[in-house]
């Protein structure tokens, strides 16, 4: 797809963070840009901005709902969309070995079955339209890796990138191509999500605060603008990638995410491959391209504020020194190491 003039574009997560920059990119290419979200003021925002041209309050979770939004779209706009962006999502940081089925039902049921629910509900209306199309979602960088701090939200990620291949595969025959956006670090609003999940699933195994999510506030402040990233998605679309990868190093940086498999198929392989991380060229490059993802230094990140210099003038720290346990177990999960428990 090149020309997304009078396009429908449809896109979840839509009122803030890389679905906001996504909506304010295609709109300005021309496309009629309808956003779901489910936080209603923000939807008022972005309608107001002029980044979008009709907002849906949608929870991502709700087949119902959804099937309700794809009906609303087709009533206004008289077809199905053109194109779907699904990008809502949400995450939450703590030990696997602390998570609870509720830290699972939340960011699953929201990362991969909000996706699983885009694609049944629009794909068969897409295929039906005749005109062809495009489907994407963002992915996040976390679908390369297995997260020992984000179990749920890394195996999610996986999930999504596995699936939207198979329907690059699939939907080739229909003139439907799919991308899958990868970023890492977006300068989003993410963090907010873990303070108001749903009551029903709030049984968690971490520690989550004002303070932790003020700490991660402070690292996707560095992050990647979403306009930019969305740019990245508008350029991959036109040029039929299937995986966009929103870095001058994608490639390279895939390629060393992936071969740890290699290594992990033969005994002593740990070994082999933390030999080959440990050598100056390859500590180098994966520095470089960590603040590539990141959006800062990576190897200037310590725990504690730096001494200011003899002037007294210090910079401004690239993220907050108070962690508040960012990351640990609550300190009542009594079977997760002493030393993974928040005991501030």
């Amino acid at each position: 797809m090149k020309d997304f003039k009078d396009k429908i574009v449809f896109i979840t997560g839509g009122a803030s963070g890389a679905g906001l920059g996504q909506a304010q990119v295609f709109t300005e290419a021309g496309a009629k840009v309808i956003i779901a979200d489910m936080n209603r003021q923000r939807l008022n925002e972005a309608i107001k901005s002029g980044a979008a041209d009709y907002a849906i309050k949608l929870d991502v979770t709700d087949r119902k709902a959804y099937a309700a939004a794809a009906d609303e779209i087709e009533k206004v706009y008289g077809e199905a969309p053109d194109v779907i962006i699904l990008t809502a999502g949400v995450n939450v940081f703590g030990p696997a070995e602390a998570s609870t089925y509720d830290d699972y039902d939340w960011v699953v049921g929201v990362c991969f079955g909000g996706v699983v629910n885009g694609l049944v509900t629009f794909v068969p209306r897409m295929i039906k339209k005749g005109k062809g199309g495009h489907i994407a979602s963002t992915v996040s960088w976390g679908a390369f890796g297995a997260g020992s701090s984000t179990a749920p939200y890394s195996a999610a990620k996986a999930a999504v990138l596995n699936l939207l291949e198979s329907y690059y595969n699939a939907l080739k025959p229909y003139g439907i191509g799919v991308s899958a956006l990868t970023p890492a670090n977006i300068n989003s609003h993410i963090y907010e999500a873990a303070l108001n999940r749903p009551q029903e699933l709030s049984n968690t195994g971490y520690n989550v605060s004002d303070k932790t999510q003020t700490f991660l506030a402070s690292i996707h402040k560095n992050g990647l603008d979403p306009k930019v990233l969305a740019n990245w998605l508008k350029k991959g679309i036109e040029d039929e990638i299937f995986l966009v990868i929103p870095y001058a190093s994608g490639p390279r940086m895939v390629e060393i995410e992936m071969e740890r498999f290699r290594y992990l198929a033969y005994p002593g392989g740990e070994a082999d491959l933390a030999a080959l991380k440990a050598t100056p060229e390859r500590q180098a490059e994966s520095l470089q391209m960590m603040a590539e993802r990141e959006g800062y230094d990576v190897s200037q990140r310590p725990m504690a504020p730096p001494p200011p210099p003899a002037d007294g003038d210090a910079p401004p720290p690239v993220f907050s020194f108070d962690t508040g346990g960012f990351g640990q177990a609550k300190a009542d999960v009594e079977w997760v190491a002493d030393d993974k428990k928040y005991k501030g």
